[in-house]
């Protein structure tokens, strides 16, 4: 049976985190799309388990929590009536939530952008957040953040949601863009949030390094997922490599080494072995 050598899945690795399909990188490595695919699993299941273990114990002020969209399989309009009944093919939502000033990525969730996904993103990030103390927390004006934000962490956090008002023209077509934003209206729910930190600009311009590192998530392409297994462990791969590889420009380290959890710069290496 061949074995991957260490050189080659480096290789690999580091033309899928740059934004690279998994046939270009088939054609620049010279491995089989199914090898790239095995790894890319492999590998993301391993970089899911780093992130359940190192990412906890770490002090936050300011989170700022998005969603991004992409599909599975075929677009939501798409599906048949049977594929209807699964969660696992259409349109699909990566809930993010993000450290406004360590820009770290604490936790993410994959799934269809409903209360079900919305309760174990938030549950999950309350589970990373524990002892840290009061912190802001900031979200868009998607509605079941409320349940979930009152569920997990009730009162105990100065919560606020940025909804922002879009302009009624209607995108023609070859228009791509959303609406033009017309405004925006800050909406206080608990606590006593500052002001000057509502806001989720850093967790939306998170959603241009996604689109940028992560072919699939890319529109108008044909590199989209095929099965919801590749893109969880596509996630997984970016955030790690964004957490604890990846030198952030406006800090001169990586997030984990800005809030603690590493003490340097992780190498591929350091995250295989």
């Amino acid at each position: 049976m061949n074995v991957l050598k260490m050189d080659k899945k480096i290789q690999i690795l580091n033309a899928l985190v740059e934004g690279n399909s998994i046939r270009s990188t088939e054609r620049m490595t010279g491995c089989h799309r199914d090898t790239i695919l095995k790894l890319l699993v492999e590998v993301g299941n391993k970089c899911q388990e780093i992130s359940d273990s190192h990412i906890k114990g770490f002090h936050s002020r300011l989170i700022q929590v998005d969603e991004i969209w992409t599909f599975v399989g075929k677009k939501e309009k798409r599906l048949t009536e049977s594929e209807k009944n699964t969660d696992l093919l259409g349109d699909q939502y990566c809930f993010v939530s993000m450290d406004a000033e360590s820009k770290l990525i604490p936790n993410y969730e994959v799934g269809k952008r409903n209360l079900e996904t919305t309760l174990k993103f938030i549950s999950n990030l309350k589970d990373k957040l524990k002892n840290n103390g009061r912190i802001q927390l900031t979200s868009d004006g998607f509605k079941p953040y409320l349940d979930a934000i009152e569920m997990f962490f009730g009162g105990n956090i100065d919560f606020a949601q940025l909804i922002k008002v879009y302009s009624p023209d209607k995108a023609g077509r070859g228009r791509y863009s959303p609406p033009k934003v017309s405004g925006v209206l800050s909406k206080i729910l608990s606590g006593k949030p500052s002001e000057k930190n509502i806001s989720t600009s850093y967790v939306e311009r998170q959603n241009l390094t996604i689109r940028m590192q992560m072919r699939r998530f890319t529109r108008l392409t044909n590199a989209f997922s095929k099965k919801i297994e590749n893109l969880k462990a596509a996630l997984a791969l970016h955030f790690t490599h964004y957490n604890f590889m990846r030198v952030h420009s406006s800090l001169q380290v990586t997030p984990c080494m800005a809030v603690g959890i590493t003490d340097s710069i992780w190498s591929w290496k350091d995250l295989l072995d």
